[in-house]
């Protein structure tokens, strides 16, 4: 019994840090969709080549994945710093004053719904079993033994949006010339629903106003770079 508190937070922050992963990977689709798609279809506009296509298309694919993976990386960093510090700080006051962290582990676990007297056995016994674990779980909802890696999160940018931006970048390149802004549009439009109901299932909201919110972005994306590209073909550019 007097584990619970304990095995509860773990168990909640491990399903929150996974939801954040798949949410993550999602939007990070949804990004290679939506900028490769506007990139290829401007570029469409003003050219019918297929080798220019496929170049600025895995130059987007490229120049995407490379920022959001360094930008993941940078963001994920300064979150593990910080958790390194809350730990090294929970580490000193443990150290300075133990009775006054004891009292402190009670009144969270009161917190939760405990009485008084088991929060006092419980924050007791997990003190004894490990007292850093238990209030870096308890108190900072961290868990000790699996901080945050900007690796895994740079890496798993990555290749959620090569694999969102693959599809517009295929769509526009492998059709014949005459069908290829079509196949282009409706194979993105089709993408981006399936991402926005996703985004909305991961978020437990009604699907229907993010899928179309998703695609009038997309569809907008596609339109104002294809009206740009075209008129920059015009002019001769």
């Amino acid at each position: 019994m007097t584990d619970a508190p304990l095995d509860d937070s773990a168990h909640e922050g491990g399903l929150g840090s996974r939801l954040n992963w798949l949410r993550a990977a999602v939007l990070g689709a949804n990004d290679g969709v939506v900028s490769t798609a506007g990139l290829v279809v401007g570029v469409a506009g003003a050219t019918e080549s297929r080798a220019t296509l496929l170049t600025a298309g895995l130059a987007g694919l490229l120049s995407g994945s490379m920022s959001m993976a360094a930008g993941e990386y940078v963001s994920v960093s300064t979150q593990r710093d910080s958790e390194k510090a809350a730990l090294a700080q929970e580490k000193r006051e443990l150290r300075e004053d133990p009775e006054a962290e004891l009292d402190e582990l009670t009144a969270l676990l009161s917190a939760r719904g405990l009485s008084s007297d088991v929060a006092r056995e419980a924050a007791v016994q997990l003190t004894e079993r490990d007292a850093l674990r238990a209030h870096a779980r308890v108190e900072l909802g961290i868990d000790p033994d699996d901080l945050t890696n900007p690796w895994h999160a740079a890496w798993a940018s990555f290749l959620a949006f090569t694999v969102g931006a693959l599809l517009p970048l295929l769509a526009m390149v492998l059709p014949p010339t005459a069908a290829r802004l079509w196949v282009t549009v409706l194979s993105v439009l089709a993408a981006l629903a399936l991402t926005g109901w996703w985004s909305a299932r991961l978020g437990e909201a009604p699907p229907g106003r993010a899928v179309l919110r998703n695609m009038t972005g997309g569809a907008l994306a596609m339109a104002v770079t294809y009206g740009a590209g075209s008129l920059l073909g015009a002019a001769g550019v």
